[in-house]
């Protein structure tokens, strides 16, 4: 029964997690494609994929994400989940990959906020109307990413616009500075924010906040996300050794909690994704 099912997402980079952070993290292609291939073994029904250049910086750069996914699906078949999100990039940039490799998923960051204190993510309204746009005419499924409670006011405004298709898909990123805390009180405070229809999942960033928001969604029925892009920790000063650490630990409690992990096919009823994969 799908409503036993918790979907486990697994972001195996992102765009700040760093070698001085943990030697685990991938950053080149291929070793980003075998950490996918392996995360699914795992037990992960989704992989969200970032891409870096040789020195780690943060980039769109089209053919790494092209050369990434064509090896990934050539080995398996995990659901795909692009990121569009990158500082000081070129709309047409952020919204290249998903358009033209045409994954199941993509993330939709749904505001601006100031991110660390230091540097402005943004996420203008001409973004999300062109990039959500984009994606119903590739069958893509935003995952809605949301790291504060005005975003989803911003979500439902594209619901209401026809830009954002139903069942929507939230995704609740909590514990990023300058956004919500990482905790149970916030998780419930979003969960009760967004339409009945609703699918949802949720993680914490950084040690405590990353298991507190685990355990959190589980308990409220929501589906959660692991990874080096949010956490590089299995407990306090152990570093992870892989994203397929993460995943394995996540698969556990979720049985603890006398649920099942979605497989990829199960994850692509249960979110309504349209894209073949």
């Amino acid at each position: 029964m799908l409503e036993n099912k918790v979907i486990i997402s697994c972001a195996l980079v992102g765009g700040v997690t760093k070698r001085e952070h943990t030697p685990y993290v991938p950053i080149l292609p291929d070793e980003i494609v075998q950490q996918a291939v392996d995360a699914y073994k795992a037990g992960a029904a989704v992989v969200h994929l970032h891409v870096r250049e040789d020195d780690e910086t943060n980039t769109m750069n089209f053919d790494r994400f092209k050369y990434i996914t064509e090896n990934i699906r050539k080995q398996c078949d995990v659901v795909i989940n692009l990121t569009s999100a990158c500082f000081n990039t070129s709309i047409a940039d952020r919204v290249r990959p998903f358009y033209e490799l045409k994954p199941e998923l993509a993330s939709l960051d749904a505001g601006t906020m100031n991110w660390a204190y230091s540097v402005v993510f943004e996420n203008s309204p001409e973004f999300l109307n062109v990039a959500s746009q984009k994606m119903i005419e590739v069958g893509v499924k935003p995952e809605i990413e949301i790291f504060d409670s005005g975003m989803i006011d911003n979500a439902k405004h594209l619901m209401k616009k026809g830009l954002i298709e139903d069942p929507p898909y939230f995704q609740f990123v909590l514990g990023a500075p300058g956004g919500m805390p990482a905790t149970a009180k916030a998780l419930l405070f979003l969960v009760e924010s967004i339409p009945a229809n609703s699918n949802w999942s949720a993680f914490g960033i950084g040690g405590q906040g990353h298991m507190d928001v685990m355990f959190a969604a589980l308990a409220l029925g929501g589906n959660i996300r692991v990874g080096l892009e949010d956490n590089v920790y299995m407990s306090k000063g152990v570093l992870a050794k892989s994203n397929a650490e993460m995943v394995e630990r996540a698969v556990r409690i979720v049985k603890e909690f006398n649920k099942s992990p979605a497989t990829p096919d199960e994850t692509r009823e249960i979110l309504k994704l349209k894209q073949k994969k």
